[in-house]
């Protein structure tokens, strides 16, 4: 049996993110100092990729919020594969630690799971039984949010996530680099990140990654303050857990509450640690002065 030859890097049939860019072609032929420059041109492309999404962006924070927002048990589900999947892991597990988010209300579903983080297991990506698994396994339903993203918007794994949550009622997002991917049109709500190649063909883990590690930022920062988790531009659920938060805290309730340092570790250590609490306390005491 004779395989169907491989297109070349140029042929345009190719998504876009896995073609060659002919003005890089000499690019390991370059001095140190031109190659960082065309990189960088690189990542530059990609916050104006982000900037052209904002509208669907928009879309999607609003639409996540009230989900979110309708149900205390309500969850937020992150899908991906690779670079995608683990940018994405690292978007939700900072939910956590910056906006209190309780760690049963965020899922992470990766193609090969957690030990394809360090490690990269051949194959899963294209695995679409084990995202069906994944997602059976999770009780996905419609009061949850479905967050998925594959550069080349095609990558089975995550297309098949965002298929099956989406046949449960949950609200499905979907970020891509590429404007012919399925995935875009299998979401709910589908964003392009329009990066087009790569400055090193077929490396999405530059412009790509960069798009939507900015992309996800943006949701998930937009998302936790429509939900109430920002006061006065702080983060007022931030749980200080080392020395660094922890003056981090006090520094935010000195200057929210308008008192000094002590007033404010005082308030902290008699709300736990509690930030919005705290602040409140200390206006309060500031009131009784």
């Amino acid at each position: 049996m004779t395989l169907p030859a491989t297109p070349p890097l140029s042929d345009p049939s190719l998504p876009e993110t896995e073609r060659a860019d002919p003005r890089f072609s000499d690019l390991e032929t370059r001095p140190t100092s031109a190659l960082l420059e065309v990189l960088l041109g690189g990542h530059t492309k990609a916050l104006a990729s982000v900037a052209a999404a904002l509208p669907d962006i928009e879309r999607a924070a609003d639409a996540v919020a009230a989900r979110l927002g309708r149900d205390r048990e309500s969850r937020v589900v992150y899908c991906g594969a690779g670079t995608s999947g683990r940018l994405a892991l690292q978007d939700g597990v900072e939910l956590g630690p910056t906006f209190d988010w309780p760690p049963e209300r965020a899922v992470f579903l990766l193609a090969g799971g957690v030990t394809s983080l360090a490690l990269a297991r051949e194959g899963a990506e294209d695995d679409e039984a084990s995202a069906a698994a994944m997602i059976a396994e999770a009780g996905l339903c419609g009061r949850d949010v479905v967050i998925g993203v594959a550069a080349s918007g095609r990558t089975p794994f995550t297309l098949a996530c965002i298929a099956k949550a989406r046949e449960r009622g949950a609200l499905t997002i979907a970020f891509a680099n590429e404007p012919s991917g399925p995935l875009l049109r299998a979401a709910e709500i589908g964003i392009l990140l329009r990066t087009g190649p790569e400055v090193l063909a077929g490396s999405t883990r530059m412009a790509a990654g960069t798009a939507q590690k900015i992309a996800l930022n943006l949701l998930s920062t937009a998302v936790m303050i429509r939900l109430g988790k920002v006061f006065r531009g702080r983060m007022v659920e931030m749980r200080p857990t080392n020395d660094k938060l922890r003056a981090r805290a006090e520094r935010m309730v000195a200057d929210v509450a308008g008192c000094g340092l002590d007033r404010a570790r005082e308030a902290l250590d008699a709300t736990g640690g509690r930030i919005r609490e705290a602040i409140l306390r200390a206006e309060a005491d500031n009131l009784q002065e």
